[in-house]
């Protein structure tokens, strides 16, 4: 063994043996556990082949696929770290050797996420190969193949309309069907443009047949062919760039065969359509790649008007994506500026004017500040010593002796509560010292901010936690006639559906379908891939996914709420595919913008 082998072999060693101790202590192992021993062997045969295979493709190995994988590696590093970290050295009182742990525990999975990385690089980069893998030769699939994965969609998922019939309705969705009966007033707190849309089926339904049951299961009908039409939109999207019918028969499965797609496309919630008209906004993007044609600027509009108006934070997330689109689109300025004007007017014309002549009550001020709140929550229920000065901006507004009581880690509607129970209205008059307040207890108090932080966000960015999801069923309680009416029962379908949905926290694999950490890595990974190939243009396709997951992480009110990020991961194929088709050269695509639509 010549010296260069001798020093490749001792780095792969030390790789693999700091990798084998932070698996050891994210698995919660001793360190005599014999698969500790299995581990450590694992990874040294591993990273030895993905050198070997590196060294055999140097495009695999760029500077800027190592600098990638090195950066996306010290982010997935660092969920890890933060969201476990008192486990890996809760047996440990020295301030020495927990911070030698932690030191060795960083090391073994940025090593291991950056192997991985520049591994799937060498594959995601390989054009050649992707291109046997999932492209097919000139022709197509024939012209209803998409249709046909859309009913296969909709037959999956009627079982679950016929149970769960009318559909599923939580507090929320009654609130809102009180507001479309007239029995409240209207309220944006639930996005108004959303309500009357179920307004708008309930009364056709209501029409119709006279009963609200009915009105409501047209609604749920009309949302589950919606979601139908997102899948065949994104398949169609897939062929136009040649994807093989294989790939487009599995994307359809997953979307019809994991139920809490099922769960979800009958459950009266804004989240749902709101999660189709974010990937029709993306698939609209990465079709203009190809051409920009009336229909995809059609699409464009249509669905960047739906994310602004069913979702509070769409608005804001589309905001953020402004600048970016700008720039993005500056070539295409004559078509695509008046697109993204369309899109501003249409959605503040009916925010402000239109709202304001139907006198639709506003959500209050603490809805937003969900996080703050809870900072500053954990900072008192932590003792910290408080000037007078800040202690009575506090007890202006809230009644401290139950900060205690009701503070929860993770879910913020206690706090909330309590906020609404005061003076909130003191608040909103003098936001600016409030600002300040948040401001000062966070220089004084950053680690109790940041675990506050950590433990209201969590679930949206550290891939192992468990979490129940789409396991409800019924109306919630109401005095309007409307109830849980199942159209098919019996224990077998009861069964049925319960193992469905417990099979995501028992397989492997099969549950990081059902993983929200997952997804937000495979969204970022997407990114990092399309700096790795050279196709920055790829990045608009993200944009949104991005933008909407920020405003996710500064404003949720729970921890780990599966339907929050749903639109993250309805995208999920459609982030993972626009990572790995090729774009069109850019003659071709400036030729294909001038072919019929």
């Amino acid at each position: 063994m010549n010296t260069k082998d001798c020093k490749h072999t001792i780095r792969n060693l030390a790789e693999s043996f700091f990798t084998s101790w932070a698996f050891m202590k994210a698995g919660s192992m001793r360190p005599g556990n014999l698969l500790t021993g299995v581990l450590f062997l694992t990874f040294y045969i591993l990273y030895r082949h993905i050198d070997g295979r590196l060294a055999d493709r140097p495009s695999a190995d760029t500077r800027t696929a190592r600098a990638a994988a090195a950066l996306l590696a010290a982010v997935y590093t660092l969920t890890y770290v933060l969201a476990d970290h008192g486990r890996y050295v809760e047996a440990l009182t020295s301030g020495l050797y927990r911070g030698v742990v932690l030191a060795a525990v960083c090391i073994g999975f940025f090593v291991c996420f950056c192997k991985a990385l520049l591994f799937l690089f060498s594959y995601s980069g390989d054009r050649k190969l992707l291109g046997r893998l999932l492209c097919r030769e000139e022709g197509g699939h024939g012209k209803h193949l998409c249709l046909w994965c859309a009913a296969g969609c909709l037959l999956c998922w009627l079982p679950y309309y016929l149970y769960l019939y009318p559909g599923v309705m939580t507090p929320d969705s009654i609130n809102q069907l009180e507001q479309a009966v007239g029995l409240i007033g209207y309220s944006n707190h639930h996005p108004f443009a959303h309500t009357m849309l179920f307004s708008l089926f309930y009364h056709i339904g209501y029409f119709m047949t006279g009963s609200m049951v009915s009105a409501v299961a047209l609604y749920t009908f009309f949302q589950m062919c919606f979601l139908a039409f997102g899948v065949c939109y994104f398949l169609r999207t897939l062929e136009r760039y040649r994807v093989r019918k294989a790939v487009l028969i599995l994307f359809a499965l997953f979307y019809a065969l994991v139920p809490y797609h099922a769960v979800f496309s009958v459950t009266v919630w804004k989240d749902i359509p709101f999660a189709a008209a974010v990937m029709l906004f993306g698939c609209s993007m990465l079709r203009m790649l190809q051409r920009c044609g009336a229909a995809e600027l059609a699409m464009f509009v249509c669905s960047g008007v739906m994310i602004c108006l069913f979702r509070s934070n769409g608005w804001y997330g589309f905001l953020l994506c402004v600048p970016f689109l700008l720039f993005a689109y500056r070539r295409q300025a004559k078509k695509l500026f008046p697109a993204i004007a369309s899109i501003l007017l249409a959605a503040a014309i009916v925010r402000y004017p239109v709202m304001t002549a139907l006198h639709v009550a506003q959500p209050d001020l603490i809805e937003s500040l969900s996080i703050p709140t809870q900072q500053i929550a954990a900072v008192l229920c932590h003792d910290r010593p408080l000037n007078n000065e800040q202690r009575a901006l506090i007890e202006k507004v809230i009644d401290t002796r139950y900060i205690k009581e009701l503070y929860s880690p993770g879910f913020a509607d206690n706090m909330k509560e309590l906020v609404r129970a005061g003076d909130q209205e003191y608040l909103a008059q003098h936001k600016a010292a409030y600002f300040r307040l948040w401001v000062q207890l966070g220089l004084a108090y950053p680690a109790d901010y940041l675990q506050a932080y950590i433990d209201q966000t969590y679930g949206y960015w550290y891939p192992d936690v468990l979490y129940t999801t789409a396991d409800i069923e019924g109306v919630s309680e109401t005095t309007l006639p409307v109830a849980h009416t199942p159209l098919i029962g019996g224990p077998v379908v009861v069964k049925a559906k319960e193992i469905a949905l417990k099979m995501g926290s028992i397989l492997p694999l099969y549950g990081l379908l059902w993983n929200m950490g997952a997804a937000f890595w495979l969204l970022l990974f997407g990114v990092a891939n399309a700096f790795v190939r050279q196709e920055k243009a790829k990045l608009v396709c993200y944009l949104p996914n991005l933008a909407l997951y920020l405003t996710v992480m500064i404003a949720t009110p729970v921890a780990a709420d599966f339907r929050y990020v749903y639109f993250l991961i309805f995208s999920a194929p459609f982030c993972l595919m626009t990572a790995l088709v090729e774009l069109p050269e850019r003659g071709e695509a400036a030729t294909s913008t001038r072919r019929p639509a």
